[in-house]
């Protein structure tokens, strides 16, 4: 649908839908709790500012590419149906084809509250059963305002169990890599991808002084990114995901990637975000059976340190 549909269909007076950057499609949220914007390529979240903070927290990189089939570097990429590489076939995308694909628009209301919802879905087709023969339908509902809560659901359409991989990777704008710290994981066990894949044990805070790709399994704990340049700490509440995904690509990694942008310090914007990924992955990838469904759920805040 073009935006001119979409707006006489699922425009509200908060929302409103309109042609960007590559010619994709965005939804624009604007009401009294936050400001975001949605790309319907990957159901992807752009970004996303609560009103009461001056800095997004959502971030996205000023040198993002948008276009057909590409994806965004920044914002909150759906993984799924398969987080990281595929299992069995190298050529397929890595963390699933979600994030690259059409979505339709499928429902929108103002809350009581005064927040934004809309409703996205991904249904199979010929395209994803190229790669993923299960009939299984995505939806991604995300509730924008003061907060930001984002629902994944995979309903599981066949007629036997499914098992899926699943990440939202989001990328949360920072001040600076050097001094955040993210709490909430002390004790949990994590497979270190920098290090071979090793099997590790977090004790206390994570600081970051080098590259970082770390999945944190068996936990359902809160996490909290600790910022004090920006003074402010970044809440990740979750339900419905025992995996959480910590990383930073760090200098000479980033540097290999066009699209991270010199930042708004030109100290190179990886220094500015880091990803807090709340998922199901290695260790808790989901069965979901027959004719029922999967939610993950996270809720977004920032508050004052």
């Amino acid at each position: 649908m073009n935006p001119d549909d979409l707006n006489s269909r699922y425009g509200l007076p908060t929302l409103k839908f309109v042609e960007g950057a590559g010619g994709l499609v965005f939804a624009e949220v604007d009401n009294a709790g936050g400001v975001a914007t949605i790309c319907l390529q990957g159901a992807h979240i752009v970004t996303w500012r609560p009103k009461a903070q001056a800095e997004a927290v959502v971030w996205v990189s000023e040198a993002a590419k948008y276009g057909p089939g590409k994806s965004i570097r920044g914002g909150v990429p759906v993984c799924w149906p398969w987080f990281g590489p595929h299992a069995t076939e190298k050529a397929f995308p890595g963390h699933g084809f979600a994030r690259t694909m059409m979505w339709q628009v499928t429902g929108s209301e103002t809350q009581t509250s005064g927040a934004t919802r809309i409703w996205l879905m991904l249904m199979p087709n010929d395209q994803t059963h190229a790669q993923f023969a299960k009939a299984c339908r995505a939806e991604l509902i995300v509730t924008v305002g003061a907060t930001l809560q984002v629902d994944l659901m995979t309903s599981n359409l066949d007629t036997e169990a499914v098992e899926i991989g699943e990440a939202l990777h989001t990328y949360l704008r920072i001040g600076d890599i050097g001094t955040a710290r993210v709490t909430g994981l002390d004790g949990s066990s994590y497979v270190d991808k920098v290090d071979g894949g090793q099997r590790k044990q977090q004790s206390g805070a994570i600081a970051f002084s080098g590259e970082v790709d770390r999945v944190y399994v068996d936990t359902e704990s809160e996490c909290v990114i600790e910022d004090p340049d920006l003074k402010r700490r970044i809440r990740i509440a979750k339900t419905g995901s025992r995996s959480t995904v910590v990383w930073t690509p760090w200098l000479e990694k980033a540097e290999k990637m066009a699209d991270f942008g010199p930042g708004k310090h030109n100290q190179g914007g990886w220094r500015e975000m880091v990803c807090v990924e709340s998922g199901n992955a290695l260790d808790n990838v989901v069965s979901v059976p027959a004719g029922e469904s999967h939610v993950l759920s996270v809720v977004y805040s920032a508050e004052a340190m």
